[in-house]
């Protein structure tokens, strides 16, 4: 179950890396801009990606979950296919949109699915590896997506990677089979079968732990996907890298610095959450609080070199903050709640994250290259710095607010 789902997640996670990987070639095959890159990157493909996660939560929560993550497997996997043979901006546009529909059927249930295959005390290294998903989408897309960039063209690679996400929904499909809800779980809760929509919906704005999880965890991805979608372009137009070179050290970058933040996280909070759970909010805070002057340092850097090492260690305590947040989301929560809760979970974060950080990188550098600025990508990096903070104290703020719910009697 873990390995297919991770696997999954992998494509996922590849699919939507895509294009921000091949983003120098399709800018100069579909003519456009830093800004309109940023909103097909960004809040074109979150509006989708967010909002559908919703009511497919909801289904999921009701119906068979596997049956769910194959079939969107398939229409994401379709879609990137599509992107691929567009040949303009409004079609691709409507190839990542349709990306964002299928993929937003994919991470919710897996959650669940997880969940309700490994008990507590193993669930924190199990979204560990599970997470490793988008590190490993993030170094194949890079290493495989400008390989055949470099050597083929940019819409081969979009084409081969989503025949192979149709044939993985075909297998997932066959073979997975659903676990019991709630079978993993120490503590019998005693709840309906069928998860109330407007209900759970109703919980998880006005409960502060899951909000204060989702919000910091949103602030955090604001960075982390501002930077990722033009992070290749930095290091193509700013640090003198080559697609070759990108297809080899920044995959590398990516797979180690990712996987590290990921595997080390999970780790830390199974071991350390059986004495506290403040440990799901102090973890990523102080994580965080090591990743911001790594990453002003990699803005800065004067090479690629010393920018990859830089990006690296950033990307190693960037990522603390999922496995914590999903993993503190999903015990929080009834079974029957589970799927929708990841969904809701995923809505704030993305949004804030995915759908305005990209966007707000490309907008801001159109606005300092308007200006004049002739390093505009760099500035509008750097003014992803404000996240940090933000991020740190929303984190801290969770803490408190676990540890007086620890206080307070049951």
């Amino acid at each position: 179950m873990l390995s297919t789902l991770t696997f999954v997640y992998v494509l996922n996670f590849l699919d939507r890396q895509l294009l921000g990987i091949l983003a120098k070639p399709i800018q100069d095959d579909l003519h456009i801009t830093d800004g309109q890159l940023g909103l097909i990157g960004g809040l074109y493909f979150a509006f989708f990606y967010c909002f559908i996660a919703i009511p497919i939560g909801w289904l999921a929560d009701r119906s068979n979950r596997i049956t769910i993550v194959a079939l969107a497997c398939a229409i994401w996997s379709a879609a990137t296919t599509a992107c691929g043979l567009a040949a303009t901006y409004p079609q691709l546009v409507v190839a990542r949109m349709t990306v964002g529909f299928g993929e937003a059927g994919g991470v919710p249930p897996s959650y669940a699915l997880i969940t309700d295959t490994f008990p507590p005390g193993r669930r924190g290294i199990a979204f560990g590896i599970y997470n490793l998903g988008p590190p490993i989408g993030a170094a194949m897309g890079i290493a495989f997506g400008a390989s055949i960039a470099a050597f083929f063209h940019w819409r081969d690679a979009f084409i081969a990677i989503g025949a192979v996400g149709v044939v993985t929904a075909i297998l997932v499909r066959i073979f997975l089979r659903e676990p019991a809800r709630g079978s993993t779980d120490t503590v019998v809760h005693d709840a309906p079968v069928k998860a109330r929509f407007w209900p759970t919906i109703g919980m998880f704005f006005t409960h502060p732990v899951l909000m204060l999880a989702a919000l910091g965890s949103g602030a955090t991805q604001f960075v982390t996907y501002g930077l990722g979608n033009f992070a290749v372009l930095f290091l193509i137009r700013e640090k003198g890298m080559t697609l070759q070179e990108i297809a080899i050290w920044y995959a590398l970058v990516v797979l180690v610095g990712m996987c590290t933040g990921m595997l080390v996280s999970g780790r830390v909070i199974d071991r350390f959450t059986q004495h506290s759970r403040r440990v799901y909010a102090i973890a990523p805070a102080l994580s965080l609080a090591i990743a911001m002057p790594f990453y002003a340092a990699f803005v800065w850097s004067p090479g690629w070199p010393l920018a990859l090492v830089l990006l690296t260690i950033t990307m190693s305590f960037n990522y603390t903050y999922l496995s914590c947040s999903v993993a503190l989301v999903q015990e929080e929560v009834r079974p029957d709640q589970r799927v929708l809760s990841g969904a809701l979970l995923l809505l704030v974060m993305n949004f804030i994250g995915l759908g305005l950080g990209p966007t707000w990188v490309g907008a801001a550098s159109d606005g300092f290259k308007a200006a004049g600025d002739t390093h505009s990508l760099r500035t509008a990096l750097y003014t992803l710095l404000p996240a940090y903070p933000i991020a740190i104290l929303l984190f801290f703020w969770l803490a408190r607010v676990i540890r007086a719910q620890e206080r307070t009697p049951a």
